[in-house]
């Protein structure tokens, strides 16, 4: 493919770095796909052979959609060479979304009561909060930007939060053209809406407008960040089963993970929990019968065994919030920094630094608001009064440590946090406003449709994750490659454009 590298004013974008790890390992998400067409979407990237998003695994049969990520240091990477990761599921006393239905009753679990055991869990009413997600995409063909590429089903879980509204996975509404659900005990499929989407967070918002879909319905209740050793139950729909699915198992670590199908890094649950092919977007119970969290990934190596991950139920309210404040989704902030850990003792002596606490800043993105009040050099050591170890984490409930990052995803696009620095020896207080990173080349295109100009029979295009899965990155050219990856956007809107055919 002939590429020319030319830069232009099309989007906002940022850069991060990239790193590959074993193909031995992967993550993946979990949504369960079967193809209406002998030939699947190659976007949907697990199904081909150069997989980096959450995309059908086999078009006879029905299995998970597979997208592999991890993120290391201010990198990012979402294929399925680069992490161990293949996606299929925060604290506080968090509700259902939004007002409830006038015939609905909140769902309301007395902790007094008797705890849902493997006993009497069948007959749980909250189970019957959870459905089957069934939906038609269609990915755009990002080497030929003017077109789509053959339409595939999946099915995948969902559950509901109140006033007509379902969670699920983003990753099993992608690209989607048609959402239906199906209730437990149903035969009838309803129509929904895609209302929002996180690409970062991989939750979605979806609406059921039909009246019959809710008689009787009770939302669940979300409820707080379990702890070690917790009893964790997960319900869905896995490996296209008709029939819900139940498996039980304990929370082995809560820390902040990569994020398959988003490529992000946020705070997650790891289990034990069987979650399989089709358990994306399917809720999380803790024994009281309360939703800890939405399952949506899983890590398949040769040196593990049953580890599967659920978003926490402080991400949940984060983007529910979110939505309520913005009647859309504007994303998790970003502090538009590249850190370093100051773990040597030489090196906080050179900065001046004279305790073991801080992280030093190596880089500032220039569309980022702390490049108007940091610089390369500085050492962050707290973070709205949060003593920022050396090792960069800051405590986390009892006798607990978390990295740095968490305390920035409990922020708002728009929020301003104050740190504490040294600078030359010298401590200072400055503010910085967080807003969402934006990347060089974008992991994800706005709209779902890449856009393109055709002039003399040059197809031009900006240059994206997509694309260069669709590519190889082989094709693409190291010194472009190391650009895409490791490049930092000068300028608001900078992309980089490439020559991608030539008619």
């Amino acid at each position: 493919m002939s590429i020319a590298v030319t830069n232009c004013c099309l989007s906002a974008i940022s850069s991060t770095v990239k790193f590959r790890c074993s193909a031995s390992s992967s993550r993946r998400l979990l949504a369960t796909n079967s193809s209406v067409a002998c030939v699947a979407s190659k976007a949907f990237k697990h199904n081909r052979k150069h997989s980096k998003r959450g995309s059908p695994d086999d078009r006879t049969n029905n299995k998970d959609r597979e997208a592999v990520s991890q993120k290391k240091s201010a990198g990012r990477a979402k294929d399925e060479r680069s992490s161990p990761f293949h996606a299929d599921a925060k604290s506080g006393n968090a509700k259902p979304f939004g007002a409830q239905r006038k015939d609905n009753k909140s769902f309301q679990f007395d902790l007094k009561e008797q705890p849902v055991g493997a006993g009497n869990l069948q007959g749980a009413a909250f189970l019957n909060a959870v459905v089957k997600v069934y939906c038609t995409h269609t990915a755009p063909d990002y080497s030929l930007p003017w077109q789509k590429q053959r339409q595939f089903t999946s099915t995948g879980s969902a559950f509901m939060i109140g006033n007509g509204k379902l969670l699920t996975n983003a990753h099993c509404v992608e690209y989607q053209t048609q959402v239906k659900v199906k209730r437990r005990g149903d035969d009838t499929k309803y129509v929904a809406k895609v209302l929002a989407r996180g690409v970062d967070c991989d939750i979605a918002l979806l609406a059921v407008e039909s009246e019959q879909f809710w008689e009787g319905a009770e939302p669940l209740q979300l409820g707080h960040l379990p702890h070690l050793q917790e009893a964790v139950t997960v319900v869905g729909y896995p490996l296209g089963g008709d029939t819900i699915s139940v498996t039980k198992g304990v929370v082995s670590r809560i820390e902040v993970t990569s994020y398959a199908h988003g490529s992000s890094d946020l705070l997650g649950i790891q289990i034990d929990a069987a979650i399989n092919p089709g358990n994306s977007g399917g809720p999380a119970f803790n024994d009281r019968g309360e939703c800890i969290g939405v399952a949506f990934q899983v890590y398949r190596s040769e040196e593990a065994e049953n580890i599967g991950y659920v978003i926490p139920t402080t991400v949940v309210t984060h983007f529910l919030s979110d939505y309520e404040r913005n009647q859309k989704y504007t994303g998790f902030p970003s502090l538009g920094v590249l850190l370093q850990k100051l773990e040597n003792p030489a090196l906080r002596e050179c900065l001046k630094v004279p305790c073991s606490q801080g992280v030093l800043v190596r880089r500032v993105e220039p569309t980022s608001d702390a490049n108007r009040v940091l610089k390369e050099g500085d050492v962050i050591v707290s973070f709205d009064n949060v003593k920022v170890g050396c090792e960069g984490t800051v405590p986390f409930r009892s006798n607990e440590r978390i990295a740095f990052r968490f305390l920035i995803s409990q922020k708002f696009a728009g929020d301003v946090a104050e740190l504490g620095i040294i600078r030359n020896g010298e401590s200072m207080q400055v503010q910085v406003v967080l807003n969402p990173r934006v990347h060089l080349v974008p992991y994800h295109v706005d709209g779902g449709q890449p856009s393109y100009l055709i002039t003399a029979g040059l197809v031009f295009t900006p240059l994206s994750e997509p694309l260069i899965d669709d590519e190889c990155e082989d094709s693409i050219g190291l010194k472009l490659l190391t650009k895409a990856r490791y490049s930092s956007a000068k300028f608001k809107g900078e992309q980089i454009v490439i020559l991608s055919q030539v008619n």
